[in-house]
């Protein structure tokens, strides 16, 4: 089952890279909800991630494969439309992020991209300060949402 839901997230992944020169443009794409968060980076470590695991599995119970680039956020931001499978765009990055994870609930505002085991890579990228986006649903789309 876990494994039929990650071929599922690769599969939308791959299918939406095509859209590159849309990633590009982010920030000036009328349709998307963007914000600017804090970002960081973390590993697939038990001691960055659930304790008791071997730091591949994430708060949703996913597993986490260097294959599709996934991040984690910050708790207060499932409230801005970040939901589990949500497919985002960060800025200074061509294709798009899956929310695979959720972080320690002490973050506000805060994403952390997913860089598998190297942990040299992952505190070279620092801290920054980032566009996030989102697809916003259309006027047509709300309207079809029975929430």
């Amino acid at each position: 089952m876990l494994y039929f839901a990650v071929m599922i997230r690769l599969v939308a992944i791959i299918f939406t890279s095509f859209m590159c020169a849309r990633c590009e443009q982010v920030p000036q794409d009328p349709e998307m909800k963007c914000w600017k968060v804090k970002v960081t980076a973390y590993n697939s470590l038990a001691y960055q991630t659930r304790p008791g695991t071997d730091g591949t599995i994430t708060a949703w119970g996913d597993k986490l494969v260097d294959s599709i680039p996934s991040i984690a956020i910050s708790r207060d931001l499932l409230d801005s439309g970040l939901t589990h499978g949500t497919q985002v765009w960060i800025e200074g990055y061509t294709y798009p992020f899956v929310v695979n994870d959720k972080m320690n609930r002490r973050y506000r505002n805060r994403i952390d991209i997913h860089m598998g085991k190297d942990v040299k890579k992952a505190r070279e990228f620092g801290v920054k300060t980032l566009r996030l986006c989102i697809d916003s649903p259309t006027s047509d789309e709300s309207a079809n949402d029975p929430n």
